[in-house]
């Protein structure tokens, strides 16, 4: 098996960001803001863990790499942004949460590509 190290660390640590960001939407924030904080963590989550996939994908290949970096990316700027938003009323970032959207559905057409690229194994 081929580890993306690197990859792996940043995905751990989007996970890890994703629960504490969930934590406080249960346990801390206000009824406004819980509802972003909750979204944002729950898309880091998943992309924090689609980019652990990645980086344990056991072949090495280049565009799933991409697609973990992606993910990664893609989730903590999304959930950065809801976070910005909700916690400092900082409206100028509903333009950049749209950018972390679009990262995380890179990284799974991204994902798509490699998977159509791939020789094809008794399917």
């Amino acid at each position: 098996m081929h580890l993306k190290r690197n990859l792996a660390m940043f995905a751990a640590l989007n996970g890890a960001l994703a629960v504490a960001g969930g934590a406080f939407a249960a346990h801390g924030a206000g009824p406004a803001v819980k509802t972003l904080l909750q979204t944002g963590a729950q898309y880091q989550m998943v992309h924090a863990l689609l980019a652990l996939v990645c980086a344990l994908w056991p072949v090495r290949n280049r565009l799933i790499a991409l697609a973990g970096w992606l993910a990664a990316s893609g989730g903590l700027v999304f959930a950065g942004a809801l976070a910005t938003i909700g916690l400092l009323d900082i409206r100028a970032m509903g333009a950049i949460a749209p950018v972390g959207g679009l990262l995380m559905i890179a990284a799974w057409l991204v994902i798509v590509l490699a998977v159509v690229r791939s020789p094809s194994v008794n399917d």
